[in-house]
């Protein structure tokens, strides 16, 4: 295994906590708190920015609540919670499919808006259409933009997809920023620590990492995360529940819980000025 847990002189590499206060499914009528407006998602990123999030996974939503990849809807919810939060945090938008939309439009849709920050399934978009050399341009593109990448990875085959792109060069040098998604295929979409386990045994390079896991156990996979080294995403995207399986008021109660798991560990948390500062954003 690659990663071993850290020892409390190695910890000086601040937490990024992450809230994913939406995702591209959830509504109103799951949990009242789920934001899908800008005004939501302002008043949301305000209240997690203040609990100790330091980045803000976005998705955006059309006029009738769905899953939106539109760059003016981006604009206007970065306008609205950017009046909300300052440069307090990181606005990372997402360019998920979530069956609605296909590589091309997902890629044309990031070259348009060109934000601060982007997450991107890898399995999404290494398709036929697109090909090595749409991935290098692609990648390319985002390296000398200086945009803060995040690539999701949801299993360990999807990793080594990614760390074969960055051997041949198809994929330049640049500080890119994984993900890796625990419990998403699992029966009941659970998660459990123990599937962070093959993602670090794989992982042999120098890309920081961050865990999303799906259900109760979500607190007590990003706490293992954070032994180990790794960052923090929590949020309604993921899990409307509590470490103790009560529901969760909000998504704060979720940032929460990870501030104070990194606080027991003793680690710092990281602030959007030492995102920036990291991964030469802006």
């Amino acid at each position: 295994m690659s990663a071993s847990p850290k020892t409390p002189s190695q910890w000086a590499d601040p937490l990024i906590v992450t809230v994913a206060p939406n995702g591209a499914y959830k509504q109103p009528c799951d949990h009242p708190a789920v934001p899908i407006t800008p005004a939501t998602l302002a008043t949301t990123a305000k209240a997690c920015r203040d609990a100790g999030a330091a980045m803000l996974h976005m998705h955006i939503r059309d006029a009738q609540g769905r899953h939106s990849l539109d760059v003016e809807g981006y604009r206007e919810a970065q306008r609205v919670v950017r009046q909300s939060v300052g440069d307090a945090m990181v606005i990372q938008i997402t360019s998920e499919a979530a069956g609605v939309y296909q590589a091309p439009a997902q890629i044309a849709m990031v070259e348009a808006l060109q934000p601060e920050a982007v997450s991107i399934g890898l399995r999404e978009i290494d398709k036929p259409e697109i090909g090595e050399a749409g991935l290098q341009r692609f990648f390319t593109v985002l390296a000398q933009r200086g945009t803060m990448v995040q690539v999701i990875l949801y299993d360990v085959a999807d990793l080594r997809r990614w760390q074969a792109l960055r051997a041949s060069g198809v994929v330049p040098d640049a500080p890119w920023f994984l993900l890796f998604v625990l419990g998403r295929y699992s029966a009941g979409q659970t998660s459990s620590p123990r599937d962070l386990l093959p993602f670090l045994a794989a992982h042999d390079g120098p890309e920081p990492w961050a865990v999303c896991a799906f259900g109760a156990a979500e607190n007590t996979c990003i706490t293992a995360a954070t032994v180990f080294g790794g960052h923090a995403r929590v949020g309604f995207e993921n899990n409307l529940l509590c470490k103790d399986g009560s529901v969760a008021p909000d998504n704060t109660a979720l940032v929460r819980q990870a501030v104070e798991a990194a606080a027991a560990l003793g680690r710092p948390l990281a602030t959007a000025a030492d995102i920036r500062q990291r991964f030469g954003t802006g």
